[in-house]
C-alpha cells in the first residue's frame, strides 16, 4: 500500500451510530403528512416558527456539571477563541422544540402578540444510547399557545389535534384524544393525605394501572406484591383508607363525560385544588362540544397519568385505537402518537415571571408508521417520466419534451447517462420507478411522432399474462409529437 494511503486512510462510508438516512419516498411521505397538519394549524390561527438548530446550553435548561462537558443528553460543545481571550459559551443542538420556544417567547415578548400561537416542525437531537427504532435525530411536530391561562386554549389544542389526525387520513373511530388534569390528581393525593415525600412513589404506582389492574395497584400502594417472576416489590406504605381515593380516581371512568366528572368529584373529596381541576375538565368538555368535537373523538379519561409530574393542569394524549400485528404476530392496539398539556415556567427562567402555556407534540415517525399500517402511506412512489436519448445531437429536442411536460405539471426528466446502451436507459427508468418512458429516434422525429412505453403496464403484463396476451396488449404506443402531453396525462390517469 502506498505510504500516503497509510497516513490518510479513506473514511468509512457509513452512517454515524444512532442516525439514519431518509430517501425519496420517505422524505416525500413525511413532507406530505406535515403539510396537511400545517394546514390545520394555519386554519386555527397558529403561525409557523423556525428556530435555530443550535441554542446555548443555558437557554436549553441544561447546566454544566463539574466535568469537561455539559449534561448528558445533548450534543454540546464549548466555543473557543472568543474576543478578549478565554473560552466561550457552551452550545448544543436543540433536544426538543419547546425549549427554543421559551427563549423566543422571552426574547421577543414585547413584539409578539399575547397570547402567542405557534407551530414548529423539524429535527431534534438527543445524545442518548440508540436502540431498535430509537435514533439520536428524529422529527417533532409541535403546536403551543403561550400566554393564556384559559382552558379554552387547552380545548382548542385538543380539537386541533383531532382535526390534524383526520387530515392525514386517520378516520373517526380509529383515534381518541384522552384528557385528564394534574390538579385532579393533586386533589386525590390531598384527599389521601399523601405527603410530598411519597407523592412521586404514588405516581409511579398509578402509572402501572394498565399492567396490573386495580388489585395490583392497591397492593403496590399499600403492602407490596409479587411480580410475575415471583420477586417481591415493596409497597408505598399507604393505609387502605389512603389508597381508597387513589383507586377511586383510577376507576372513575364512566359511560360518558358527565359520569366521569361526577366520579372524579367524589374522588377528590373536599380538596379545593382537586375541585378546580374537575371544573377545568368540565369546561374543556363543554368547549369541545361547542367546537363540534364529540365524545367519539375526545373524552375525559383519568387513566392518562404519564407526564403528570411535568404538567401543571390539563394533560392530553392522542391514542390510535385500531389493531396491528406486533413482531410476534399478536394483535395489539397501535397506541399513542401525540401528547401534551398545560405547563408553567416556560418563560420564567428568562423573565422571572410565570407565563402560562399549553401545547402538544406529535410523534412524526410513529404517526407515519400508523399511516403505513393503515395503507395510507408507504405505497409505491411514482417517479418522473423519463425522456430517453436516442440521438445525442438531438438533446435540445429531448429537453424541450421534458420542459413541455413539466409546464403541464407532469414530473419529467431527460436521461443524462451514457445513451449508447438503450437497455441501460430502461433499467434506469425502472430504478427511478418511472411510469412512462418517452422514445424518439431519427425515424420518429422525421414522422413527427414519439413512442410512449408504459412501464407500469409492461411490468404488470410481464408478471401476470401469457406471451399471447402480452402481444395483444402492447405496453408501447405511438402518438403524434404534438399530442405528447395529452397522451401521457391519459396514461397516468389509468394508474
Amino acid at each position: 500500500m502506498p505510504q500516503d494511503k497509510k497516513k490518510n486512510p479513506r473514511p468509512k462510508a457509513e452512517t454515524p451510530k444512532g442516525f439514519r438516512d431518509y430517501f425519496g419516498a420517505e422524505v416525500t411521505e413525511r413532507k406530505q403528512m406535515l403539510d396537511r397538519i400545517a394546514e390545520i394549524y394555519h386554519l386555527h390561527g397558529f403561525d409557523p416558527l423556525e428556530t435555530s438548530a443550535v441554542e446555548t446550553v443555558e437557554a436549553l435548561g441544561k447546566f454544566l456539571p463539574d466535568v469537561d462537558r455539559p449534561n448528558a443528553g445533548v450534543f454540546a460543545w464549548q466555543e473557543e477563541d472568543v474576543p478578549g481571550g478565554g473560552r466561550g459559551d457552551w452550545m448544543a443542538l436543540r433536544y426538543d422544540l419547546t425549549a427554543p420556544l421559551a427563549r423566543v417567547a422571552a426574547q421577543y415578548r414585547n413584539d409578539l402578540p399575547a397570547p402567542y400561537r405557534r407551530y414548529a416542525m423539524g429535527p431534534v437531537w438527543r445524545n442518548e444510547k440508540p436502540g431498535p427504532g430509537r435514533f439520536r435525530q428524529f422529527y417533532q411536530c409541535d403546536a403551543d399557545t403561550v400566554g393564556s391561562a384559559s382552558v379554552a386554549a387547552d380545548a382548542e389544542i385538543c380539537a386541533m389535534l383531532a382535526d390534524a389526525l383526520e387530515a392525514v387520513g386517520i378516520a373517526r373511530g380509529d383515534y381518541l384524544v384522552r384528557i385528564n388534569n394534574r390538579k385532579v390528581l393533586n386533589g386525590v393525593l390531598e384527599a389521601a393525605e399523601v405527603g410530598a415525600d411519597k407523592a412521586d412513589d404514588v405516581l409511579r404506582q398509578i402509572d402501572k394501572f394498565d399492567k396490573v389492574g386495580e388489585a395490583g395497584v392497591r397492593q403496590l400502594l399499600t403492602v407490596g406484591r409479587k411480580d410475575d417472576s415471583g420477586a417481591e416489590i415493596e409497597g408505598v406504605g399507604l393505609t387502605d383508607a389512603q389508597a381508597r381515593p387513589v383507586l377511586a380516581f383510577l376507576t372513575s371512568k364512566g359511560a360518558d363525560n358527565a359520569a366521569t366528572l361526577a366520579n372524579l368529584r367524589a374522588a377528590v373529596g373536599a380538596s379545593a385544588i382537586g375541585a378546580e381541576g374537575v371544573d377545568e375538565l368540565a369546561q374543556i368538555a363543554a368547549l369541545l362540544a361547542g367546537l363540534g368535537v364529540g365524545e367519539d373523538r375526545a373524552i375525559i379519561d383519568p387513566s392518562i397519568v404519564r407526564g403528570l409530574g411535568y404538567y401543571t393542569g390539563p394533560v392530553f394524549e392522542a391514542e390510535l385505537t385500531f389493531e396491528i400485528l406486533d413482531e410476534k404476530g399478536r394483535k395489539r392496539q397501535f397506541g399513542s402518537v401525540a401528547g401534551g398539556g398545560r405547563y408553567d415556567g416556560l418563560v420564567e427562567r428568562f423573565t422571572g415571571q410565570k407565563v402560562p402555556a399549553t401545547g402538544v407534540s406529535i410523534g412524526v415517525d410513529r404517526l407515519l408508521a400508523a399511516l403505513r399500517a393503515k395503507g395510507l402511506a408507504g405505497g409505491d412512489a411514482r417517479g418522473p417520466v423519463v425522456v430517453t436519448v436516442m440521438d445525442r445531437d438531438r438533446m435540445a429536442a429531448y429537453h424541450a419534451m421534458a420542459a413541455e411536460l413539466r409546464a403541464a405539471g407532469i414530473r419529467a426528466e431527460v436521461y443524462l447517462g451514457n445513451p449508447k446502451n438503450f437497455g441501460n436507459q430502461l433499467k434506469y427508468a425502472d430504478k427511478r420507478a418511472a411510469p412512462i418512458a418517452v422514445i424518439q429516434g431519427g425515424d420518429e422525429a422525421e414522422r413527427g411522432v414519439v413512442q410512449l412505453k408504459d412501464l407500469i403496464l409492461g411490468a404488470k403484463l410481464a408478471s401476470e399474462v401469457s406471451h399471447e396476451e402480452w402481444k395483444s396488449q402492447p405496453a408501447q404506443t405511438e402518438v403524434p409529437r404534438d399530442q405528447l402531453v395529452a397522451a401521457i396525462r391519459e396514461m397516468l390517469a389509468r394508474w
